[in-house]
């Protein structure tokens, strides 16, 4: 996508955050912005910010984790806009803890944000973006917790490994209808996400109090972040170049490149097993994994 002006975006999670920074540059492009969130007060604060940049904004409170609210969402942007070009799936909540502790309405929070939201979001806004046929562009934001996989933020990386492999395929899929998809994958960024708790549906009941020590070491790690508008500079530039992956933390190759290690090493043990020795597998090699 390379002409912004007049065209629509929908952020989730748009009330802080990235999901407010990146409100802020599209919107400074000359993109209508819808702004999504489950938080009512943050969210009619952002829209004041922002109508203070003269950016035309609109809001609609939704839970992503419900297809319904999602649906109700697509409604009220296009009444405000008339179409939709550009979705960002971008809230997003913290999940982790020692194996064995957590209960099953902690993963079912995790994923019903994490992954479910952008299954949502992008089901949902998708056939409005092909019936207009100007194409478009999703931003799916992942995390470097979507590349490696520290112990203890299990549900947490399996969501965001999963926003990846989807992300991945619906690249391919998307590619000849001019329509863009990005994976957004940073580091620590300066957020509330180590506060998440305070959006948790009653749905999915109260979360256990956290480790003092353990979320003390994540409040500092996430306030010691980059800033969430360089990110957001970055998902602009991704956009509008096309590029699927977005990296924001390039001293974190090391991490991506040690896990790839590991797996080739799993490769090179699969060719001198005894168990495969006789075994002739004929797998395609042509396979296209992105069309981008």
């Amino acid at each position: 996508m390379d002409d912004f002006q007049g065209k629509t975006a929908f952020i989730t999670g748009g009330a802080s955050g990235i999901g407010l920074a990146m409100a802020k540059v599209f919107g400074a492009a000359g993109m209508n912005v819808m702004l999504a969130d489950i938080e009512k007060e943050p969210l009619a604060k952002a829209v004041e910010e922002l109508r203070e940049h003269q950016i035309k904004v609109a809001s609609v409170e939704c839970d992503v984790a419900d297809r319904a609210s999602m649906a109700d969402a697509a409604k009220a942007t296009i009444e405000a806009f008339g179409k939709v070009h550009l979705v960002c799936n971008n809230a997003g909540v913290g999940g982790g803890g020692v194996i064995g502790t957590l209960k099953p309405a902690d993963w079912d929070w995790t994923i019903g944000v994490n992954l479910m939201g952008v299954i949502y979001g992008t089901e949902v806004f998708l056939p409005l973006i092909r019936e207009h046929g100007e194409g478009g562009h999703f931003v799916n934001t992942a995390s470097m917790a979507g590349m490696v996989s520290p112990p203890g933020m299990e549900p947490y990386c399996a969501t965001k490994f999963a926003v990846v492999a989807v992300s991945e395929g619906w690249a391919g899929q998307l590619a000849e209808e001019n329509i863009g998809v990005s994976v957004l994958c940073p580091g620590f960024v300066k957020t509330r996400i180590h506060e998440s708790a305070r959006t948790r549906q009653e749905r999915f009941g109260p979360a256990e109090e956290a480790d003092s020590e353990i979320a003390s070491i994540g409040a500092q790690l996430v306030q010691s972040g980059i800033p969430a508008e360089v990110v957001a500079g970055c998902v602009f530039e991704a956009v509008r170049d096309r590029d699927f992956y977005i990296f924001t933390h390039p001293d974190m190759r090391p991490a991506v490149a040690q896990r790839f290690a590991r797996i080739m090493e799993g490769f090179d043990k699969a060719e001198t097993r005894s168990a495969l020795k006789d075994v002739q597998a004929h797998s395609p090699q042509d396979v296209k994994i992105l069309k981008v």
